[in-house]
């Protein structure tokens, strides 16, 4: 579904990535790893058309989007929530996920795709008159997967999804996330700081270290793996 290329990112003078390479087929959760600063959240960002690439492909759905605008990445069924959030503090949390539906049209599967959200995390559907700003950090997590998921995509890319939540709620989000790779048939690509939690629950994943892919295997084996154990895993 989604296949990375040889792909480069500068921030000026300075390499970000170095030629990585990866694919996520249709269906699965995969999780980058690595340290902060080894580049995983710039290669969502470059797959969204938030960085531009230096050198490489990116095909989506066979078709190339390498450096296209990222409304245009958006309209071929690509999602990003990003680290941090990034939600619309000023705004209520139903303005928000109408936010997230900004290219849609039928305003019927608007509102079934709201009711869809509103029963995933159901806490959204008790604040949807709120100030977003107003929410905790997991339920600001939760709006940022739900206005995502108002795009109606086939592809979600979420980054760093557990950062600054508390850990009774970083079990549901996971939780959530599984849920909706399996029920709404979404292919993942997930940026996690929490190893043993992206491990648990992705198929396949790829461990980067200063801009570059160094390891890649099926989760479980990712989980026994020595370097990877003694590097993320706390030994």
């Amino acid at each position: 579904m989604l296949e990375v290329n040889n792909l480069t990112v500068q921030y000026g003078a300075i390499k970000a990535l170095h030629g990585i390479s990866l694919r996520v087929s249709q269906g699965e959760i995969v999780t980058l790893i690595g340290s902060n600063g080894a580049g995983k959240s710039t290669a969502l960002r470059a797959i969204s058309g938030l960085v531009r690439s230096a050198e490489g492909h990116i095909t989506f759905d066979g078709q190339p989007i390498t450096n296209l605008a990222s409304h245009e990445i958006v309209q071929r069924g690509i999602s990003h929530v990003p680290e941090g959030r990034m939600i619309f503090a000023n705004l209520t949390v139903q303005e928000n996920l109408k936010m997230g539906a900004y290219l849609r049209r039928d305003s019927d599967g608007i509102a079934q795709t709201m009711d869809y959200v509103f029963a995933t995390f159901p806490r959204l559907r008790e604040r949807e008159k709120q100030v977003a700003g107003t929410l905790s950090g997991g339920e600001q997590q939760m709006l940022a997967i739900g206005r995502a998921l108002m795009g109606q995509p086939k592809f979600l890319m979420l980054d760093e999804p557990s950062l600054g939540i508390a850990p009774i709620l970083v079990k549901t989000i996971f939780e959530k996330i599984v849920e909706i790779n399996r029920e709404q048939k979404i292919t993942i690509l997930l940026v996690e700081q929490n190893a043993h939690r992206a491990l648990d629950i992705s198929h396949r994943g790829y461990v980067i270290e200063t801009g570059r892919v160094i390891l890649h295997d099926e989760s479980k084996s990712l989980r026994t793996n020595p370097q990877v154990k003694s590097a993320y895993l706390g030994g």
